[in-house]
């Protein structure tokens, strides 16, 4: 009976220092980082601007592919489903994970429960912009407008669902105003419909109007954050013009599927957070109109699912129609 106890113990002394010497030795091959969008986004930018350096801490290849499709819900799908092992992660961002799951029906992933976050590496904070010669030179302009020709005054999105036109909503339930929403195929087309004056105003990404807004092409009336940032500090926020507690931001993260082990999630954690801390990485992400930050996986586990349940209040108070 000694001899069979002595060897049950031994034999579960080496499972538990198999699976220490598995902990430690992750990596041992290549990464993938599933990006939900096309090459060229914000997105995509991200991801290249840190794999690189991602996979020189780790000490094994990190590769970038893009897996575009249904506003980033197929690639965070290919994620869900993959084993949770550390070796398929995503490039996640609000589209997929707070906006989709309201917007698309049937969904093949849970936001809350497919994926383990692992941390933060930027938001992108939105501007409310209108043309350099509008009429329009503040927040109490566009307001006084919107509210004497309701549904008269346009503004423009990149689409149904996207940040733009939740940001817009999220306007129009502060201020108690209704501005016409006008979806487009995309942000570019939205602004150059802003730019040509075929519409009014746009709550726009910094990452693809900030060279608008330098040039003078495009004139912002405030910034959609709680703070006034860095790249515009003259702006204002629509909180301190009276909007309490108005925010609209499009986060950037990296999350692995659903049960990855902790100690995967800590040493990526910690990999990452060295990465957005080094000035030239923060200087690349500023200079794309992000504003980096980054911190523990409970922390972005929070912003995904505080930031999911704040749009599905919002569209369901607003009675807003996706399809």
């Amino acid at each position: 009976m000694k001899k069979i106890i002595g060897a049950v113990v031994s034999s579960a002394l080496m499972l538990g220092s198999h699976s220490a010497v598995q902990a430690t030795e992750y990596p041992s091959s290549p990464i993938r980082l599933i990006v939900p969008f096309a090459p060229g986004g914000n997105v995509d930018l991200t991801a290249r601007i840190i794999s690189d350096k991602l996979g020189q801490r780790l000490g094994q290849p990190v590769v970038v592919e893009n897996r575009p499709g249904a506003g980033g819900s197929l690639g965070a799908s290919l994620v869900a489903k993959a084993k949770p092992d550390g070796y398929t992660l995503l490039m996640g961002a609000s589209g997929p994970l707070s906006i989709n799951p309201i917007a698309i029906p049937k969904l093949s992933y849970d936001a809350e429960k497919s994926f383990t976050a692992i941390a933060q590496i930027h938001y992108v904070p939105l501007a409310v912009l209108v043309p350099s010669d509008s009429k329009m030179n503040s927040i109490t302009d566009l307001i006084g407008a919107a509210a004497q020709n309701p549904e008269k005054i346009s503004s423009g999105s990149a689409g149904l669902g996207t940040m733009n036109h939740m940001a817009l909503e999220l306007f129009n339930q502060k201020a108690k105003v209704k501005l016409l929403h006008v979806p487009y195929r995309g942000g570019g087309p939205a602004l150059t419909a802003l730019m040509g004056k075929e519409i009014d105003v746009a709550f726009e990404q910094l990452n693809s109007s900030i060279s608008f807004i330098r040039d003078g092409r495009l004139r912002p009336l405030a910034v959609t954050t709680t703070k006034r940032l860095p790249s515009l500090p003259g702006i204002p926020t629509l909180n301190e013009l009276g909007l309490t507690d108005y925010y609209a931001a499009t986060f950037v993260g990296v999350l692995a599927p659903s049960g990855t082990p902790e100690s995967v999630i800590s040493r990526l954690n910690k990999a990452i957070q060295e990465i957005v801390g080094m000035p030239e990485i923060r200087q690349r992400l500023m200079d794309m109109g992000a504003e980096p930050t980054t911190g523990p996986p409970a922390e972005f586990e929070v912003l995904v699912k505080t930031e999911l349940r704040k749009w599905a209040t919002l569209a369901d108070q607003a009675k807003i129609v996706f399809q």
